[in-house]
């Protein structure tokens, strides 16, 4: 294969379309070492036409798109390929907005212990920088239509750290096999790996045992202390669709048509001259090339007209425009994102700016998205918890935490602080409901304990105020007394 066929296999748009990624079954209800060689290759079956498909999507996302084989037969040597990377755009903005604000973890109750050690896990999660994990796995879900996370048992054993450690991984090397029953249980995780050798193997994670699988037979194989499969897998919605997927076929139609608007431009710049009825002498056309000068002309056959013309056709650029125009509101509809460009009043409110420019629509996808992703990140939290209680004393259950996605938390400042003054003004409302819906803070948890204790420390203050001014009152009491029993 020529290195031309292989940029042209990644760069083509696959043959049956692209309509996300294909979930992975199996109908055994457990992997086990007889099994687990005849379910991984047909999962690996399965994986690598997804894998393809990623491939693809991520060297679109990067730059690498169709534009890049286009084709022209008329005028071959003018044969601009503009790529705008729309793709790009979309990702960054999907991921940048429903990561607004770090996701913070919440406690469902009111009980204070419970709020220390929620308080604790997000500590853990801070020292594993798990917002920047966070944008990696959110940037791979937009992209893929699906992204992959592994906990492990923190084996460096940092004093100061998390006892878990989190790793975002490439979805193109690592997915995960489903019963095909119903409930359709995780039976593995599957990661592909490289030895010294540089031969690829496959590391499978069941609850039960951990294989090592190369070339068909088990090389490795030890029973696991956590029942639980450290693979997770974020998806961008059920059909396990990248955000910029369904949009693809307009990206390539917008980049056509600024490609081909270009060349009508050089087209017209390098138009050809037409000399009719007439000749030219030797070198007389480089000459007239160099502009400047005048030329004279006669006719080669007495009585017929000579003229010099330019043959010249210019592409209509307004109705080019509202083509474009066109497509891009399409692809910005599809994806749900805002249109910069949408117009502007001067009568227009707040509010109304942001329905009428599609933020509100933004902020619905972003939502929806929420719900997907809060799914995984409770397996996440499951695998996270066991590995605290198992070699930490952080005792909470899965139960007592709530994820909290913080977005905007600086817009509509002033009405939020109006509502959190509300809520805390109202006895019947607990005051951690009032920082954590208030949407003022990014992390209500820390927020509100911080809070309550400047509360506590002034409440003590205050009393330590009351008390010294009762005891010089009291004693200056008593000194005037003994001071009119004295004068008696």
């Amino acid at each position: 294969m020529t290195e031309n066929d292989t940029v042209r296999a990644i760069s083509e748009w696959p043959v049956n379309g692209l309509t996300g990624r294909r979930k992975i079954y199996t109908a055994k209800k457990r992997v086990t070492p007889e099994n687990v060689v005849e379910v991984l290759g047909k999962a690996l079956a399965v994986h690598r036409i997804n894998r393809a498909e990623m491939s693809y999507l991520y060297d679109y996302y990067r730059g690498k798109q169709d534009i890049r084989l286009k084709d022209k037969i008329v005028r071959p040597e003018i044969n601009n390929k503009v790529m705008i990377n729309r793709a790009n755009e979309i990702v960054v903005f999907k991921s940048a907005y429903l990561l607004d604000g770090p996701i913070r973890y919440v406690s469902n109750g009111g009980e204070e212990d419970i709020s220390s050690n929620v308080n604790t896990l997000n500590e853990y999660m801070r020292a594993e920088s798990k917002d920047t994990l966070d944008k990696e796995l959110a940037d791979w879900m937009h992209i893929c239509g699906v992204a992959a996370r592994m906990v492990l048992t923190d084996e460096a054993g940092e004093e100061d750290g998390s006892p878990a450690s989190i790793y975002t991984l490439d979805p193109r090397a690592a997915f995960c096999i489903y019963h095909s029953g119903v409930g359709q249980k995780k039976v593995a995780g599957v990661l592909e790996q490289v030895d010294e050798e540089g031969q690829p193997y496959f590391c499978v994670y069941t609850h039960e045992w951990y294989f090592e699988v190369q070339n068909g037979q088990i090389t490795k194989q030890e029973a696991r202390t956590i029942p639980y499969i450290p693979i997770v897998e974020y998806v961008n919605n059920d059909a396990r669709m990248g955000a910029f997927e369904p949009v693809i076929p307009i990206l390539n139609a917008i980049n056509m048509i600024e490609s081909n608007r270009l060349d009508s431009i050089q087209d017209f710049v390098n138009a050809f001259d037409v000399f009719q009825n007439c000749e030219l002498e030797d070198g007389q056309y480089k000459e007239l090339a160099k502009g400047g000068m005048a030329i004279t002309i006669k006719s080669v056959q007495p009585g017929m007209e000579a003229k010099v013309y330019r043959i010249a056709s210019e592409l209509n650029q307004t109705n080019t425009q509202t083509i474009v125009d066109d497509l891009e509101d399409a692809y910005l509809t599809i994806c749900g994102m805002p249109n910069r460009n949408g117009g502007s009043s001067t009568s227009d409110t707040g509010q109304a700016v942001i329905y009428r420019d599609g933020w509100s629509a933004a902020e619905s996808r972003a939502k929806d998205t929420e719900k997907t992703w809060e799914r995984s990140e409770r397996e996440f939290l499951r695998l996270v918890l066991y590995i605290c209680r198992e070699t930490g004393d952080l005792g909470l259950q899965l139960s007592d935490i709530k994820p909290e996605f913080t977005r905007k938390n600086l817009s509509n400042i002033q009405s939020k602080t109006q509502v959190l003054a509300e809520m805390l003004n109202n006895s019947k409302i607990h005051p951690k409901l009032a920082f954590q819906y208030s949407g003022l803070f990014s992390d209500p948890e820390s927020a509100y304990r911080m809070s309550m204790d400047w509360y506590e420390e002034q409440q003590r203050k205050m009393e330590r105020s009351l008390r010294d001014e009762l005891a010089v009152g009291h004693s200056e009491s008593v000194g005037g007394t003994n001071g009119e029993n004295s004068d008696d």
